[in-house]
């Protein structure tokens, strides 16, 4: 039986994490801050982190916890509790969430549970599409959940599992869940990562000394001095076996992949390039860095315009903007500025402040942009609201015109599997044509990329296969590439809030 004590109704998870693993060092719980720390980007909401020590004990006991609402840099700033977090081991996790599920303490990760073969603690990154179906069944069946999350499913599969060991269990509670998931999972003599069949999610294996690390991107190996070895395949299941990592054993016997899937399409989230993944990471072989600049250069061919600057919205259109700006010609200026210090504040969301939150977080350069005709980048338009705030502070800081550009295709559909977006009635592009979008956020002009430019700036020289696609872009064309089984049976409502 789990230790999982609490009920709770469901709300469907809306969340885009982080995740971090390390095995082999006896500063594993510092390493994991300083993981966590590096991909803050994914999740701002709460983080956690579960370390263990390797000894003959295999109870709950073994495995040390901290976790709280907020950064990391607030939750673990205190040097006792990261010392108090004992062990050559540890995962981390950082969550991005909202509604109902935002805030609760109880649905922050790492999850800790006490199994049959002992306890274990696991991470997520993703969403499950058929996690409400199997959560009734299992409550039908006498379990009983803690947590609002689709993560929590996968414990209880593995604690009803007949098999004997961590490995075995998980595989078995894997081949019954669908999504986008990556996972990280420790217990006393393995650090295990997995990915789903068709690798929405990512998920890459690397090194530090004799220590390895799972992480959701690379960056999260650069902060620590660490190296990348490569990304865990689709539907690959990797094994990292503590003993031997500290006996010192070579690489082919401290780790084993194992493929637990019948062979399915690769379905890389195409939106990590677009948004998600910091510039400085690696991806599927790719850089983003690279892959947003070439991004920025299809949107000038696409979308050319007469203007005197290129502006991108910070930070995540900054390197589409280069791109713009190299092949039309336009140079590029910081017309806006982002304050990178904006937290919680302690005035009330009201509707008479709450139109300050963009120039809260950004500020025009008016001696910049002043008499000058203007080419705004940003990677999406969502709502559109931010678009018509960012639009308006250009106008006023003296802008002739303002022409936006956008480095994606429009934001039409909602995702189910870890990028969170608004109900799909709550997308601009869902039921506006792009004339309508431009003349609701107040631009002379707007442009997008078009799915074909996008995947040629993912490398793929003759576009999207429409027949069958080479990524997953459903945000774009509502092509899903895993059944919504909770949706269908109308056990999910909408997704979250997206930040745009």
């Amino acid at each position: 039986m789990t230790q999982l004590i609490l009920k709770t109704p469901f709300t469907s998870p809306y969340e885009e994490c982080g995740v971090y693993g390390i095995c082999g060092t006896k500063d594993a719980a510092a390493h994991t801050v300083l993981g966590l720390h590096a991909l803050q980007h994914r999740g701002q909401e709460a983080a956690g982190i579960v370390s263990c020590e390797t000894n003959s004990d295999r109870s709950l006991s073994n495995l040390h916890h901290h976790h709280a609402n907020g950064k990391v840099g607030d939750i673990f700033s205190n040097k006792e509790i990261v010392v108090g977090l004992k062990g050559s081991s540890a995962i981390g996790h950082n969550r991005y969430a909202t509604t109902g599920a935002s805030g609760a303490t109880a649905n922050i990760q790492p999850l800790v549970a006490e199994l049959p073969f002992g306890a274990i603690t696991l991470a997520h990154n993703g969403n499950l599409t058929n996690a409400a179906i199997i959560r009734k069944r299992l409550i039908s069946e006498g379990s009983i959940f803690r947590t609002t999350m689709d993560t929590e499913v996968t414990i209880h599969l593995m604690a009803k599992s007949k098999k004997d060991n961590i490995v075995d269990a998980l595989i078995e509670a894997l081949k019954q869940i669908e999504g986008g998931y990556a996972f990280v999972v420790l217990n006393k003599d393995y650090l295990i990562g997995a990915r789903d069949p068709n690798g929405i999610r990512p998920l890459m294996l690397g090194k530090i000394g004799d220590a390895y690390i799972l992480a959701s991107e690379t960056c999260a190996f650069d902060i620590v001095g660490g190296e990348y070895i490569r990304d865990i395949k689709k539907g690959e299941i990797v094994i990292i076996d503590k003993k031997k990592v500290h006996q010192g054993k070579n690489f082919d016997e401290c780790v084993k992949f194992i493929s637990a899937f019948p062979d399915a399409p690769s379905k890389f989230c195409i939106f990590e390039y677009v948004y998600f993944s910091r510039p400085d990471c690696q991806i599927e072989g790719k850089d983003v860095y690279d892959v947003r600049k070439k991004m920025g250069a299809e949107l000038a061919k696409e979308n050319p315009v007469k203007a005197d600057i290129v502006v991108p919205v910070p930070d995540s259109g900054v390197a589409s903007a280069l791109g713009y700006a190299e092949e039309s010609g336009i140079k590029m200026e910081l017309g806006i500025i982002r304050n990178h210090y904006v937290g919680r504040t302690f005035i009330e969301p009201t509707e008479q402040v709450r139109h300050l939150g963009v120039k809260l977080k950004h500020n025009a350069n008016r001696n910049v942009i002043s008499g000058k005709r203007v080419v705004l980048i940003d990677d999406s338009i969502v709502r559109g609201t931010t678009s018509k705030k960012i639009v308006q502070m250009v106008r006023d800081a003296g802008a002739k015109e303002v022409h936006m550009r956008i480095a994606s295709p429009p934001t039409s559909d909602s995702c189910f599997f870890g990028v969170d977006t608004p109900s799909r009635e709550k997308l601009l592009a869902s039921h506006m044509s792009a004339e309508e979008i431009c003349k609701f956020i107040g631009a002379d002009s707007l442009g997008y990329l078009s799915n074909d430019s996008l995947y040629r700036a993912v490398g793929e020289a003759k576009g999207r296969d429409n027949k069958n696609p080479q990524y997953c872009d459903a945000c774009f064309t509502g092509d899903y590439p895993v059944e919504l089984k909770d949706k269908k049976a109308g056990l999910v409502g909408g997704v979250g809030f997206f930040n745009a």
